[in-house]
């Protein structure tokens, strides 16, 4: 990129910022001038997802009601899905670090486009199931907030996950080896690495164009969550439902560190005490969302907040799980390390690397 480019690129940066800042503040005003009694304080919250289940039943209910009524009516806030504040996901992380938002919930899959090493516990492949991604995120746990803290200005409040990402495909799937061949929409490059070591075609994809897009036949297959592809139909256009988690999506609360600083000490007691609960019903919702999501799919007599389906389940045999392994091991890890670098092959057999037991290539 020429001199003049970069300066131009960087300056809409700016402009774009500034507008962002406005809306939110908007947004704020609004919501406060919403509010008959006056708190002692109201703090502004920037949230996860919208209508995913640990939003609209954790989260929301949290600050809106929780808040107010833990601290006798002294503290409360409002708060609004990133996708809905017109904050794009990968920006979140420099407009909290700025200020602009004080209080906000990153996708680690989303900042990680410009700090990559965030992304470590959330790579495709890694974590097969809940109780190694509970393992892992606990591992990581302190270099996230002390990175965060340190360069970022950010201090860590809560880290929220969503359910397992798993394989919707028109055509029936029994195991990984029938991947081959097919296009398969992918969210981020190490899904997009993981398909091609099983020599699929990955179709980057946005959320809101996976329906039209798979409706149009461009793409065969879709990795995204099962309780989330019910939502949009995509039981509807799709067969069969491959089970395996090929990655999660972890979300990262947090707060700007002057914003936190400046908070009474007794409202950052009530948070730091309250928070930790709210963080734990997150994990436990995204639990029971991803086998909800399994059930209403497949049509089972347990599906709950969803519509049922008819697709057939193929759960991973033990063939498939050592083969996500050795994906893992010799693909999807060597080329996340060679577009990262020796910092994120450092931060992998610092944190994730020892509790699955594979070490990150050298030399990339």
């Amino acid at each position: 990129m020429k001199s003049g480019e970069a300066s131009s690129a960087a300056w809409q940066r700016v402009v774009w910022m500034a507008q962002v800042a406005a809306l939110f503040l908007a947004f704020a005003a609004t919501n406060s001038e919403a509010q008959q009694a006056a708190p002692a304080q109201r703090l502004r919250i920037v949230g996860g997802l919208a209508s995913v289940s640990q939003y609209t039943l954790q989260e929301e209910p949290f600050w809106s009601k929780d808040l107010a009524r833990l601290s006798g009516g002294k503290y409360s806030a409002s708060i609004v899905p990133f996708n809905q504040a017109g904050v794009p996901g990968p920006e979140m992380l420099n407009l909290m670090r700025l200020g602009v938002i004080p209080f906000g919930t990153a996708l680690l899959t989303q900042i990680s486009n410009e700090y990559p090493e965030l992304g470590t516990p959330d790579i495709a492949g890694l974590n097969p199931d809940m109780p190694t991604l509970r393992r892992v995120i606990a591992a990581f746990r302190p270099y996230l907030e002390k990175t965060l803290r340190e360069r970022h200005g950010v201090e860590v409040l809560a880290v929220y996950v969503y359910p397992a990402q798993v394989i919707f495909c028109k055509q029936p799937v029994k195991q990984l080896s029938d991947l081959a061949g097919r296009r398969i929409r992918v969210s981020g490059s190490t899904q997009a690495d993981f398909v091609r070591a099983l020599k699929g075609v990955p179709v980057f994809t946005e959320f809101a164009e996976l329906m039209a897009n798979m409706s149009s036949e461009n793409t065969e297959c879709a990795i995204t969550g099962a309780m989330s592809g019910n939502t949009l139909g995509l039981h509807k256009i799709t067969s069969s439902l491959y089970t395996m988690p090929i990655s999660w999506g972890i979300a990262v609360f947090g707060a700007n560190i002057d914003a936190w600083n400046a908070l009474p000490p007794d409202l950052q007691l009530l948070l730091r005490s309250e928070l930790p609960k709210l963080e734990t019903a997150v994990w436990a919702e995204s639990e029971r969302d991803t086998g909800n999501g399994i059930a209403c799919n497949t049509g089972a007599s347990t599906c709950v907040k969803g519509t049922k389906g008819a697709m057939v389940e193929a759960r991973p045999s033990a063939d498939d799980e050592r083969r996500r392994r050795d994906i893992f091991a010799t693909s999807v890890l060597t080329r996340w390390v060679q577009r990262c670098g020796a910092v994120c092959a450092e931060v992998w057999n610092q944190t994730a690397g020892p509790v699955v037991g594979i070490k990150a290539p050298v030399g990339q």
